[in-house]
């Protein structure tokens, strides 16, 4: 009796041993399969981008980025303003802009490259973004910084980039508390930073200079009257002075004999 208790025991304890782990490794979830990277999901994860995930369905860029992401070897980065970005526009900013416009805009805050916070405060200024303008002029960004701060600036707006809501090649998604304007759409001051046009050449059709009247060679005076005191005029030792003294003197012995005769 007490054999076929323990035999019994042994049995029990055999079986619990193999099921145990079978019981477990069939109730455990299995693994979440690796998708395709979609910004759209990584922006609706992280909340507060409604009107940037919008734009870019609007425009297609979402696609844009989702397909480069996906299928090539070119990592991408992409900077997100959130909606208090778009909030603290000015009133009717978005509506103003043409369609060609929100297109630049949304662009505007994508680079063709993948960058780490690092890497961007080494870069070569300006960064080349998706953007670009009717003469195919590529719309840039600058970056600064210092340390673990980095800065990106259009010419217009500056910013901070505080969070990084994917960081991971081949995509990285920046978090931007004001939206990126470009400064090609703000004429007077994109002009400010060109440079000055060259004065026209001389004899363009402009209006001939009036000579000046300091000119001695167009301010010809009168000529000179002969001076008085000019030794070719009026010395007494020339020949002209002593004709008429010789003159005088023969004029003055005739009248004396005349009056001695009479």
């Amino acid at each position: 009796m007490a054999r076929a208790l323990i035999l019994l025991s042994l049995t029990t304890l055999l079986l619990s041993l193999f099921l145990l782990p079978t019981a477990h490794a069939q109730s455990a979830p299995p693994p979440t399969p690796t998708g395709p990277i979609n910004i759209t999901a990584i922006l609706e994860k992280a909340s507060q981008y409604t009107t940037f995930i919008r734009l870019l369905n609007e425009t297609q860029a979402a696609n844009q980025i989702n397909n480069q992401v996906n299928n090539s070897q070119d990592g991408m980065t992409v900077f997100a303003p959130t909606d208090n970005a778009f909030n603290n526009l000015p009133p009717g900013t978005l509506n103003k802009l043409t369609n060609q416009q929100q297109v630049q805009l949304v662009l505007y805050h994508i680079c063709p490259k993948f960058y780490s916070l690092e890497s961007l405060l080494t870069v070569s200024n300006p960064v080349r973004t998706q953007a670009s303008g009717q003469d195919n002029q590529v719309f840039g960004l600058n970056f600064t910084g210092q340390g673990n701060q980095v800065n990106v600036s259009t010419g217009v707006v500056e910013v901070p980039i505080y969070n990084a809501l994917r960081k991971d090649p081949p995509l990285a998604v920046y978090q931007v508390d004001k939206v990126l304007l470009p400064i090609e759409f703000f004429p007077q001051q994109s002009k400010s930073k060109a440079p000055a046009p060259s004065p026209p050449p001389s004899g363009g059709g402009a209006a001939a200079k009036p000579p000046s009247t300091s000119n001695p060679s167009t301010n010809v005076t009168a000529a000179k009257a002969p001076s008085t005191n000019d030794p070719a005029t009026n010395n007494p030792g020339n020949g002209s002075g002593k004709m008429r003294v010789g003159l005088g003197l023969v004029s003055g012995i005739i009248l004396l004999c005349m009056g001695l005769l009479s």
